[in-house]
Formats: structure tokens, sequence, C-alpha cells
């Protein structure tokens, strides 16, 4: 047996190699308090003795749901794994019908919560499931608080059952079952074994850059996720300082405090990042402005390894030093790589951040792939803009003759809990199949090209991939989500979210009259003819049959809270399709 094997391996390996006083680090009452990895490994020994008094089994499982990421999630997902029972994590902001399908699906029997907002969604299901407790990280009236389990485990006189129950841990066990929020009906349980994930973070740590030891990264992408999962065993595993930010509206301020140097990010947040560095240059006027808007003009030109020339590199110096400089000083200064996955990246994006010396490594994954099947790496030349990087390292990736994306490796899951059907349905022998559409080209680079689901015919039998399209208008400081639809129908059309905020801006502007309300931007026909010259000069970019022929604008914001996106950002087509059915019928059926 290889020295890290199972999950819980990872934090011994840091211990016996690159022990760190501050290995986790969280904010409370304003103060950033660190956990050494020793302090860490005691702590988690002490929940794990604590839940063998209380009687949990091998394949127990445990449910854990914490709005924001901390120290104690780390402590629990140890505690709990090295003694054979499992981890469920379950996205915080899901609604409480679905914590019920997720915990009496995963037959959890305990239940950990961060805070008073989760706990009340719990309490509303309880008496419909089989928890026995709720422990909660924050003190709360009523509620047992995790604390008492540590001081239950401080007895260490079953210590050796522990030990015993860790030896008995095979690398092939169940480790954990996440829930994938799904962009359509219930959310499906993927199974993953201690070796599909720790093998993918073996196999994935080459790629990330970090200098071990010396970095801090700043973690806020949720916990829950298995993408932020593997790169906080990634960050364990080379010694790094793992700072949680206090939640996504304290990204800005906690990377002044804390400096990180590297992060990992979901395109949704690089656009707002992006645009709200756009919103404070509307202020700017005379040379400022004039030399702002220079900086960004080379940077949707950057391209890597100095590939334009050293006169351009000469004036990107210059544009560093006057304007760059002043993005990198609001992340903290010495941010040098984000990680992105998720969903695609617009490749402006990542050119402007490249040319603003913080490189965006795009990667590609799913749940079911433990997550990463490749990324780039700036290093040796593994980066090339608009493609996911290099598969990564005993991962096999093959284009099957439609185009789809198969996946074969140590990091496909075990399958779909209580549900071989289904797992039977995405599986060829050992290839899973991605429902994504790619191409490999000739430097091996990988491409997504499109969802082979979200592919739809128009009734004209004509093929569209509306993520290209939807990618394309995205890029426009006027649409901040766009939906492309038209299965079936004699056209491609959209459904756009305006980015409200910067269309204010503009209507201040250029002095029109509209009331500031967002329905009345949205049904302003100022604002949609201003939209109609984004939707033009996307559609110059595609063929005929793929253009945007008709476009509604929607009055609200999408977000996670209101169905709109899932908790990874990610549009749930269906629903949105019956929000607006109204507007669709007045594309197609006026």
């Amino acid at each position: 047996m290889t020295e890290i094997s199972r999950l819980f391996d990872f934090p011994y390996y840091q211990l016996k190699h690159k022990p760190n006083n501050a290995a986790l680090v969280t904010k409370y009452d304003g103060k950033w308090i660190k956990t050494s990895t020793q302090e860490y490994l005691d702590k988690a020994n002490a929940l794990s003795r604590a839940l063998l008094k209380l009687g949990v089994k091998k394949d127990d499982k445990i449910a854990v749901i914490s709005t924001t990421n901390r120290t104690e999630w780390n402590i629990v997902d140890i505690g709990v794994l090295q003694i054979g029972a499992q981890n469920i994590p379950v996205y915080p902001t899901i609604s409480a019908e679905d914590y019920e399908y997720v915990i009496n699906h995963s037959e959890s029997i305990y239940c950990f919560v961060s805070d008073a907002e989760v706990l009340e969604k719990v309490n509303k299901i309880k008496s419909k499931t089989n928890i026995k407790e709720v422990y909660s990280f924050n003190k709360i009236e009523g509620c047992k608080h995790y604390s008492e389990l540590l001081e239950l485990g401080k007895d260490t006189s079953n210590q050796d059952e522990v030990e015993a129950r860790k030896d008995a841990v095979k690398p092939n066990d169940l480790a954990t079952i996440i829930y994938t929020s799904g962009t359509t009906g219930k959310p499906k349980g993927v199974m993953l074994s201690h070796w599909n994930i720790t093998s993918n973070v073996l196999d994935s740590a080459e790629r990330v850059p970090l200098r071990e030891g010396e970095n801090k990264i700043l973690s806020f992408l949720p916990i829950c996720h298995i993408f932020e999962r593997v790169l906080i065993y990634v960050y364990q595993h080379a010694g790094t300082s793992i700072y949680y930010a206090e939640g996504l509206d304290k990204i800005g301020d906690n990377a002044k405090e804390i400096k990180p140097n590297m992060m990992s990010v979901v395109p949704r947040l690089l656009e707002k990042v992006y645009d709200k560095i756009m919103d404070k240059a509307a202020d700017l006027s005379g040379i400022k402005k004039a030399l702002f808007f220079w900086a960004v003009g080379l940077g949707e030109q950057w391209k890597p390894y100095g590939e334009n020339g050293s006169w351009y590199e000469f004036k990107l110096k210059i544009a560093n030093k006057l304007i760059f400089s002043k993005w990198r000083a609001a992340l903290g200064g010495e941010l040098y790589t984000m990680v992105s996955g998720s969903a695609a990246l617009q490749p402006r994006l990542a050119r402007i951040f490249g040319a603003a010396r913080m490189h965006v490594m795009e990667g590609y994954g799913l749940t079911e792939t433990s997550p990463v099947v490749s990324v780039g790496r700036y290093a040796n030349r593994m980066y090339k803009v608009g493609t996911v990087g290099i598969p990564i390292d005993n991962v096999e990736v093959k284009i099957a003759e439609d185009g789809e994306i198969l996946i074969k490796g140590p990091n496909v899951m075990m399958g779909y809990y209580k549900d071989a059907e289904k797992t039977a349905s995405v599986m060829t022998g050992d290839y899973f199949h991605t429902g994504d559409k790619g191409e490999i080209d000739e430097d091996g680079f990988l491409k997504i090209t499109g969802r082979k689901k979200e592919m739809f015919k128009t009734s004209g039998g004509k093929y569209i991939i509306p993520t290209l399209l939807e990618n394309e208008l995205k890029q426009s400081r006027f649409i901040e989500q766009a939906m492309v639809i038209g299965e079936g129908e004699k056209m491609p059309a959209a459904l756009i979210q305006p980015h409200f905020e910067f269309l204010r801006e503009w209507i201040e502007h250029k002095n029109h009259h509209i009331e500031n309300s967002m329905e009345a931007m949205a049904n302003s026909e100022i604002v949609k003819k201003r939209i109609q010259k984004e939707v033009d000069k996307c559609n110059n970019k595609f063929g005929k049959w793929e253009q945007i022929k008709k476009f509604e604008i929607t009055p609200q914001i999408w977000s996670i809270d209101d169905g709109h996106l899932t908790p990874t950002m990610k549009m749930k087509r269906d629903v949105i399709k019956k929000m607006y059915h109204s507007l669709i019928e007045k594309i197609y059926r006026p």
C-alpha cells in the first residue's frame, strides 16, 4: 500500500513531511484563527472516538451542511472517514425538501450544520428522517455544539479501536456520496471511493503550481462540491496554508488581508470581478481613462509564452506597472494563479487576466470523475487559451464517433447510489459517458465544444450548440446571462438577463429617461435596440442557420436562490424555460 491511498492519509502525510502551524485558518469574531496540522489531527481523532462511543459503525452515513468553508468541515471529514463511515456533503442553498431527500436517500444518521439558517431547514424535516442528533459549528441555543463531541472524545481509551477501524479501510471502500445539484429532476448520489478521489488528487497535484510550504490559499468555492474538496486535499498534500473566506461577498476584503498566492474560481465569479473593475473604470476621465482602456485592449490580445513578440511584451510591461498592478493589489497583490472549473471560461477573460499576471488555468471534470479529467498548467507549455489543458496522468480521454467525451481511469465513480440502471446508462465497459462534446487538438489539448444534451435541432433539421452562442453573447458588458432556445422551432432565439448595474450607468450616461426598475429597463425599446446591437455583433461570428433571430429580456436577475441556477452557477435550463414560458411564447407565437 502506498503512503497515501485513502483520503484521511493526507493530513497524516502532512504531519510527517510538512507540518504547518497554519494548516487550516478560519475567521471567528473578526480574528483569523490558525489550526496546526497536529491540532487538526488531534481534533479529528477526538471526533472519531466520540462517534464510536455514539455507536457509529462502518458504512454509516453522516451529513455535513455548511454555509461557508471552515476548519470544522475538515475535522469532521477526517474524523468520519477514518472510522470507515461516509461523509455526505450537502449543498447549503438547496431547499428543505431537498435536504429531506438527500438525508433519507443516503440514510444519514447524524448531521453537522454550520449555522442557525441551515439548522432551521434541517429542523423542518428532521422528524421525517432517521437523524439521531444534529450538531452545530456555531453556538446556537437549543442545538448541541460540535465541541461536545470533542469533549466526549477527550478520553483516549478507545483510540485503539479508531486505529483498528483506520487499518480496516481499504482504498476501494466508499468514502463519500455527492449529490449532484443537477439541472433537472432529483439529485443523483455519486458514489466515490477513497481511491477515486485520492488518485485524482495525486494525479492533479503536478498541475497545481504550488511552491511547497510557502503558499497561502484563499478558499471560498463550496467544499461540498468535489472540485474544491479535491483542491483542499491537494493543498494539504503540499503543506500549504488554507484560509477560508468569510463568504463570497468578502473575497476582496479577505484577499487584501491574507495576500493569497492562489485560489480556485468559477467563470461566473471572474466575470463579476471583471465587471466590477470595468464599473470603476467608468468613473475615470481623461488620460487615466485612456490608459485604462489601452491596457484592457492590450490584454485582450494577450498570448502566452511571449508569442506576440518583444514590442507587445514591452507595452504589456508598462500596462502592468500602470494598470494591472492595481488589479492585483485589489486581490492582495500576491495572486499568480487561479484554477477555474465548473463551466466554460470566456477566452477574452483568460487573456485579460493572463496579461495581468494572474493566469487562469482552466480545467475540466465532473463529479462522476472525482472530478479532474484535464487542466492547464502555465509551466512546460501545458497551457492554451480556449482549451481545458491536457488530460492528467492515468486518465484516458476518448472522443466517441458522435463527438462525446468518454473517460476511463481510477477516478471514474463507483456508480450512482441505489441506481444501477442509471449507472449502466452512462457506462460502456470502463468508459464513462460525460454528455459533453469535445475534441483533442494536435498538441493533445482538450477543447469542450458543447453539451450533448443541450445541443438541439431546429424544425429545419439544423443543429445548434447553444453554449457557443451564449458564451459569445456574455462577452458583452450589457449581457450578464443568456440562454439560447429553439428546439423544434423554426429558428434559434434567446432569453437575455441584462447586466442591470451596467445598464443603469449607461442609461444615466446617455441621459435616457427610463425608470430605474428592472421591469422598466427590460421593457424599454431603447434598451432592446442597444442589446440588439450586441446580438448582431454575436451573430456575425456564426452561420446563418445558427444566428439568433429574436430575443426577449427577462426582468429579474437569475440566481441560485430563485432557482435559475444550480449551486455551481450553471443554468437550470428547464426551470428557466418554465419561468419564462410567456416570453418564449411571445417569441415563437406572438
